[in-house]
Protein backbone atom coordinates (compact mmCIF):
# COMPACT_ATOMS: atom_id res chain seq x y z
CA UNK A 1 0.00 0.00 0.00
CA UNK A 2 2.82 2.34 0.83
CA UNK A 3 4.52 1.56 -2.49
CA UNK A 4 1.29 2.15 -4.45
CA UNK A 5 0.77 5.40 -2.57
CA UNK A 6 4.28 6.56 -3.43
CA UNK A 7 3.80 5.74 -7.12
CA UNK A 8 0.47 7.56 -7.16
CA UNK A 9 2.03 10.62 -5.55
CA UNK A 10 4.96 10.57 -7.96
CA UNK A 11 2.54 10.28 -10.88
CA UNK A 12 0.60 13.30 -9.69
CA UNK A 13 3.81 15.28 -9.31
CA UNK A 14 4.87 14.36 -12.83
CA UNK A 15 1.49 15.37 -14.23
CA UNK A 16 1.24 18.63 -12.27
CA UNK A 17 4.84 19.85 -12.70
CA UNK A 18 4.24 21.78 -15.96
CA UNK A 19 1.36 23.58 -14.24
CA UNK A 20 3.53 24.56 -11.31
CA UNK A 21 6.34 25.62 -13.65
CA UNK A 22 3.97 27.88 -15.57
CA UNK A 23 2.57 29.30 -12.36
CA UNK A 24 6.07 30.04 -11.11
CA UNK A 25 6.96 31.69 -14.41
CA UNK A 26 3.82 33.80 -14.29
CA UNK A 27 4.63 34.88 -10.77
CA UNK A 28 8.31 35.71 -11.25
CA UNK A 29 9.53 39.28 -11.18
CA UNK A 30 10.83 40.60 -14.50
CA UNK A 31 13.61 43.16 -14.67
CA UNK A 32 13.83 46.00 -17.17
CA UNK A 33 16.27 48.90 -17.41
CA UNK A 34 15.51 52.37 -18.78
CA UNK A 35 18.39 54.47 -20.12
CA UNK A 36 17.03 58.04 -19.94
CA UNK A 37 19.52 59.55 -22.35
CA UNK A 38 19.81 63.33 -22.25
CA UNK A 39 18.29 63.75 -18.79
CA UNK A 40 19.34 63.93 -15.19
CA UNK A 41 17.10 62.53 -12.48
CA UNK A 42 15.53 65.82 -11.43
CA UNK A 43 14.18 66.64 -14.89
CA UNK A 44 10.41 67.18 -14.67
CA UNK A 45 9.80 66.06 -18.24
CA UNK A 46 11.70 62.84 -17.63
CA UNK A 47 9.70 62.15 -14.49
CA UNK A 48 6.48 62.62 -16.49
CA UNK A 49 7.75 60.14 -19.08
CA UNK A 50 8.60 57.59 -16.38
CA UNK A 51 5.17 58.05 -14.80
CA UNK A 52 3.47 57.50 -18.16
CA UNK A 53 5.49 54.31 -18.72
CA UNK A 54 4.50 52.94 -15.32
CA UNK A 55 0.85 53.86 -15.85
CA UNK A 56 0.89 52.00 -19.15
CA UNK A 57 2.52 48.97 -17.56
CA UNK A 58 0.05 48.92 -14.65
CA UNK A 59 -2.84 48.99 -17.12
CA UNK A 60 -1.38 45.80 -18.60
CA UNK A 61 -0.92 44.08 -15.24
CA UNK A 62 2.72 44.95 -14.56
CA UNK A 63 3.10 46.50 -11.13
CA UNK A 64 6.53 47.90 -10.17
CA UNK A 65 7.75 46.31 -6.97
CA UNK A 66 5.51 43.27 -7.42
CA UNK A 67 6.00 41.51 -10.74
CA UNK A 68 8.34 43.96 -12.47
CA UNK A 69 11.40 45.91 -11.36
CA UNK A 70 12.35 49.06 -13.29
CA UNK A 71 15.91 50.34 -13.09
CA UNK A 72 16.04 53.95 -14.31
CA UNK A 73 19.43 55.36 -15.26
CA UNK A 74 19.88 59.13 -15.82
CA UNK A 75 23.22 59.79 -17.55
CA UNK A 76 22.60 63.32 -18.84
CA UNK A 77 23.55 64.26 -22.40
CA UNK A 78 27.34 63.79 -22.24
CA UNK A 79 28.15 60.93 -24.59
CA UNK A 80 30.82 59.28 -22.45
CA UNK A 81 28.38 59.20 -19.54
CA UNK A 82 25.71 57.63 -21.76
CA UNK A 83 28.15 54.92 -22.92
CA UNK A 84 29.40 54.16 -19.41
CA UNK A 85 25.85 53.88 -18.11
CA UNK A 86 24.92 51.64 -21.04
CA UNK A 87 27.75 49.27 -20.11
CA UNK A 88 26.55 49.22 -16.52
CA UNK A 89 23.09 48.23 -17.71
CA UNK A 90 24.47 45.41 -19.85
CA UNK A 91 26.30 44.00 -16.85
CA UNK A 92 23.00 43.62 -14.97
CA UNK A 93 21.47 41.51 -17.81
CA UNK A 94 17.90 42.82 -17.61
CA UNK A 95 15.07 41.06 -19.45
CA UNK A 96 14.57 44.16 -21.62
CA UNK A 97 15.93 47.68 -22.08
CA UNK A 98 14.12 50.90 -22.96
CA UNK A 99 16.30 53.64 -24.41
CA UNK A 100 15.56 57.35 -24.61
CA UNK A 101 17.18 59.23 -27.51
CA UNK A 102 19.31 58.32 -30.48
CA UNK A 103 22.66 58.31 -28.58
CA UNK A 104 21.25 56.04 -25.85
CA UNK A 105 19.96 53.62 -28.47
CA UNK A 106 23.28 53.61 -30.31
CA UNK A 107 25.07 52.83 -27.05
CA UNK A 108 23.02 49.65 -26.55
CA UNK A 109 22.19 48.50 -30.06
CA UNK A 110 24.85 45.76 -30.02
CA UNK A 111 24.14 44.56 -26.47
CA UNK A 112 22.07 41.58 -27.63
CA UNK A 113 19.32 42.56 -25.17
CA UNK A 114 15.72 43.02 -26.31
CA UNK A 115 15.44 46.78 -26.79
CA UNK A 116 12.54 49.22 -27.18
CA UNK A 117 13.76 52.67 -28.18
CA UNK A 118 11.87 55.91 -27.64
CA UNK A 119 12.39 59.47 -28.89
CA UNK A 120 14.79 58.50 -31.67
CA UNK A 121 14.93 61.54 -33.93
CA UNK A 122 17.19 59.89 -36.49
CA UNK A 123 15.93 57.58 -39.20
CA UNK A 124 16.23 54.23 -37.38
CA UNK A 125 16.83 52.41 -40.68
CA UNK A 126 19.70 54.57 -41.95
CA UNK A 127 21.09 54.59 -38.39
CA UNK A 128 21.30 50.81 -38.51
CA UNK A 129 18.96 50.22 -35.59
CA UNK A 130 16.38 48.27 -37.63
CA UNK A 131 16.08 46.73 -41.09
CA UNK A 132 12.77 48.45 -41.87
CA UNK A 133 9.88 50.13 -40.09
CA UNK A 134 7.50 47.26 -40.81
CA UNK A 135 9.93 44.42 -40.06
CA UNK A 136 12.68 45.64 -37.71
CA UNK A 137 14.55 42.33 -37.54
CA UNK A 138 17.12 41.70 -34.83
CA UNK A 139 16.35 42.54 -31.22
CA UNK A 140 15.36 46.22 -31.56
CA UNK A 141 12.12 48.07 -32.21
CA UNK A 142 10.52 51.20 -30.86
CA UNK A 143 9.10 54.67 -31.36
CA UNK A 144 10.48 57.65 -33.25
CA UNK A 145 9.59 61.18 -32.20
CA UNK A 146 9.95 63.07 -35.49
CA UNK A 147 10.67 62.84 -39.16
CA UNK A 148 13.17 65.28 -40.62
CA UNK A 149 10.40 67.11 -42.48
CA UNK A 150 9.40 68.71 -39.17
CA UNK A 151 12.31 71.12 -39.74
CA UNK A 152 10.08 73.02 -42.16
CA UNK A 153 7.22 73.00 -39.64
CA UNK A 154 9.41 74.63 -36.98
CA UNK A 155 10.39 77.37 -39.44
CA UNK A 156 6.79 77.98 -40.50
CA UNK A 157 5.68 78.33 -36.88
CA UNK A 158 8.52 80.72 -36.09
CA UNK A 159 7.71 82.93 -39.08
CA UNK A 160 4.02 82.92 -38.17
CA UNK A 161 4.83 84.01 -34.61
CA UNK A 162 7.52 86.51 -35.59
CA UNK A 163 7.18 87.55 -39.26
CA UNK A 164 10.20 89.87 -39.09
CA UNK A 165 12.73 87.10 -38.48
CA UNK A 166 14.84 86.54 -41.56
CA UNK A 167 18.07 84.84 -40.46
CA UNK A 168 17.50 81.81 -38.26
CA UNK A 169 20.19 79.88 -36.40
CA UNK A 170 19.43 76.15 -36.41
CA UNK A 171 21.07 74.88 -33.20
CA UNK A 172 22.34 71.33 -32.77
CA UNK A 173 25.36 69.33 -31.67
CA UNK A 174 26.83 67.11 -34.42
CA UNK A 175 27.90 64.55 -31.82
CA UNK A 176 24.53 64.07 -30.13
CA UNK A 177 22.49 64.78 -33.27
CA UNK A 178 24.44 63.41 -36.26
CA UNK A 179 21.12 63.28 -38.10
CA UNK A 180 20.56 67.06 -37.79
CA UNK A 181 21.48 67.94 -41.37
CA UNK A 182 18.30 66.31 -42.67
CA UNK A 183 16.25 68.59 -40.42
CA UNK A 184 18.28 71.64 -41.45
CA UNK A 185 17.83 70.83 -45.13
CA UNK A 186 14.06 70.49 -44.67
CA UNK A 187 13.93 73.97 -43.16
CA UNK A 188 16.25 75.43 -45.79
CA UNK A 189 14.09 73.99 -48.57
CA UNK A 190 11.08 76.13 -47.60
CA UNK A 191 13.01 79.14 -46.28
CA UNK A 192 13.07 81.14 -49.58
CA UNK A 193 9.29 80.94 -49.89
CA UNK A 194 9.01 82.39 -46.37
CA UNK A 195 11.52 85.17 -46.91
CA UNK A 196 14.07 83.66 -44.59
CA UNK A 197 17.51 82.09 -44.49
CA UNK A 198 18.29 79.15 -42.21
CA UNK A 199 21.89 78.95 -41.03
CA UNK A 200 23.18 75.67 -39.61
CA UNK A 201 24.70 76.41 -36.19
CA UNK A 202 26.57 73.31 -34.97
CA UNK A 203 27.59 73.73 -31.34
CA UNK A 204 29.79 71.59 -29.13
CA UNK A 205 29.75 73.62 -25.93
CA UNK A 206 28.27 76.63 -24.17
CA UNK A 207 30.71 79.06 -25.83
CA UNK A 208 29.56 77.90 -29.27
CA UNK A 209 25.93 78.57 -28.31
CA UNK A 210 26.72 82.07 -27.10
CA UNK A 211 28.70 82.85 -30.26
CA UNK A 212 25.98 81.55 -32.58
CA UNK A 213 23.26 83.64 -30.93
CA UNK A 214 25.44 86.74 -30.73
CA UNK A 215 26.06 86.42 -34.48
CA UNK A 216 22.36 86.31 -35.23
CA UNK A 217 21.70 89.29 -32.97
CA UNK A 218 24.41 91.39 -34.64
CA UNK A 219 22.86 91.04 -38.10
CA UNK A 220 19.27 91.88 -37.26
CA UNK A 221 16.21 89.79 -38.01
CA UNK A 222 17.63 86.93 -36.01
CA UNK A 223 15.74 83.90 -34.76
CA UNK A 224 16.42 80.47 -33.32
CA UNK A 225 15.36 76.90 -34.01
CA UNK A 226 16.49 74.56 -31.26
CA UNK A 227 15.96 71.07 -32.59
CA UNK A 228 15.14 67.91 -30.69
CA UNK A 229 18.66 67.16 -29.50
CA UNK A 230 19.80 66.07 -26.05
CA UNK A 231 22.52 68.73 -26.16
CA UNK A 232 20.00 71.50 -26.85
CA UNK A 233 17.76 70.23 -24.06
CA UNK A 234 20.67 70.08 -21.62
CA UNK A 235 21.65 73.68 -22.46
CA UNK A 236 18.12 75.05 -22.68
CA UNK A 237 18.62 77.52 -19.80
CA UNK A 238 21.62 79.10 -21.55
CA UNK A 239 19.79 79.27 -24.89
CA UNK A 240 16.69 80.82 -23.27
CA UNK A 241 18.82 83.35 -21.38
CA UNK A 242 20.63 84.50 -24.52
CA UNK A 243 17.47 84.51 -26.62
CA UNK A 244 15.90 86.88 -24.09
CA UNK A 245 19.03 89.03 -23.93
CA UNK A 246 19.19 89.50 -27.69
CA UNK A 247 15.42 89.37 -28.25
CA UNK A 248 15.72 86.44 -30.62
CA UNK A 249 12.35 84.73 -31.20
CA UNK A 250 12.76 80.97 -30.84
CA UNK A 251 10.98 77.70 -31.42
CA UNK A 252 12.12 74.41 -29.94
CA UNK A 253 11.55 70.75 -30.71
CA UNK A 254 11.17 69.74 -27.06
CA UNK A 255 8.04 70.68 -25.10
CA UNK A 256 9.85 71.04 -21.74
CA UNK A 257 11.66 74.15 -22.99
CA UNK A 258 8.47 76.25 -23.07
CA UNK A 259 7.51 75.95 -19.37
CA UNK A 260 11.12 76.84 -18.54
CA UNK A 261 11.01 80.15 -20.38
CA UNK A 262 11.34 79.21 -24.06
CA UNK A 263 9.02 81.18 -26.36
CA UNK A 264 7.46 78.30 -28.26
CA UNK A 265 7.82 74.54 -28.73
CA UNK A 266 6.38 72.06 -31.18
CA UNK A 267 7.05 68.54 -30.01
CA UNK A 268 5.82 64.99 -30.08
CA UNK A 269 3.83 64.10 -26.95
CA UNK A 270 6.58 62.28 -25.04
CA UNK A 271 4.41 60.82 -22.24
CA UNK A 272 2.06 59.41 -24.88
CA UNK A 273 5.01 57.66 -26.54
CA UNK A 274 5.97 56.12 -23.21
CA UNK A 275 2.43 54.89 -22.59
CA UNK A 276 2.50 53.23 -26.00
CA UNK A 277 5.98 51.80 -25.36
CA UNK A 278 4.54 49.96 -22.34
CA UNK A 279 2.54 47.86 -24.80
CA UNK A 280 5.70 46.70 -26.54
CA UNK A 281 7.34 45.93 -23.20
CA UNK A 282 4.32 43.79 -22.30
CA UNK A 283 4.37 41.90 -25.60
CA UNK A 284 8.10 41.19 -25.52
CA UNK A 285 8.05 40.03 -21.89
CA UNK A 286 5.22 37.68 -22.85
CA UNK A 287 7.28 36.08 -25.60
CA UNK A 288 6.92 38.15 -28.77
CA UNK A 289 10.06 39.19 -30.64
CA UNK A 290 11.12 42.78 -31.16
CA UNK A 291 11.90 41.78 -34.75
CA UNK A 292 8.18 41.31 -35.41
CA UNK A 293 6.92 44.54 -33.83
CA UNK A 294 6.88 47.45 -36.32
CA UNK A 295 8.56 50.74 -35.51
CA UNK A 296 5.93 53.37 -34.79
CA UNK A 297 5.80 57.12 -35.30
CA UNK A 298 4.27 59.69 -32.93
CA UNK A 299 0.49 59.78 -32.67
CA UNK A 300 0.20 63.13 -30.86
CA UNK A 301 1.99 66.47 -31.09
CA UNK A 302 1.94 69.44 -28.74
CA UNK A 303 2.24 73.13 -29.58
CA UNK A 304 3.26 75.09 -26.47
CA UNK A 305 3.45 78.89 -26.26
CA UNK A 306 4.94 80.88 -23.40
CA UNK A 307 3.16 84.25 -23.50
CA UNK A 308 5.52 85.80 -20.93
CA UNK A 309 8.47 85.00 -23.18
CA UNK A 310 6.55 86.32 -26.19
CA UNK A 311 5.94 89.64 -24.42
CA UNK A 312 9.61 89.87 -23.41
CA UNK A 313 10.49 89.69 -27.10
CA UNK A 314 8.22 92.66 -27.76
CA UNK A 315 5.92 90.47 -29.84
CA UNK A 316 2.19 89.90 -29.98
CA UNK A 317 1.35 86.29 -30.71
CA UNK A 318 -1.21 85.98 -33.54
CA UNK A 319 -4.60 84.86 -32.25
CA UNK A 320 -4.73 82.17 -34.93
CA UNK A 321 -1.62 80.61 -33.43
CA UNK A 322 -2.83 80.96 -29.85
CA UNK A 323 -6.09 79.18 -30.62
CA UNK A 324 -4.18 76.27 -32.18
CA UNK A 325 -1.91 75.87 -29.18
CA UNK A 326 -2.31 72.83 -26.93
CA UNK A 327 -0.57 74.55 -24.01
CA UNK A 328 -0.49 78.24 -23.09
CA UNK A 329 1.97 79.30 -20.39
CA UNK A 330 1.28 82.69 -18.83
Amino acid sequence: MQRRGFIALAGCAAIDWPFFARAQQRGQTRHIAVLMGGLTQGDEGGQAEAAALETGLKDLGWNPGRNIDIDYRWPGAELDSVRITANEIVSTRPDLVITRSTPATAALQHSGLPLVFTLVAADPVSSGFVQSFGHPGGNITGFTNFQASVGSKWLELLKEAAPAVSRIAFLFNPQTAPFAEDYVHAAQAVAPTLGAAVIAAPCGNAADIEAALAARASEGGGGIIGMTDTFVTEHRALIIENAARYRLPAVFGVRSVAPNGGMMAYSADYPDIYRRAAGYVDRILKGEKAADLPVQEPAKFTLSINLKAVAAMGLTMPSTLVTRADEIIE
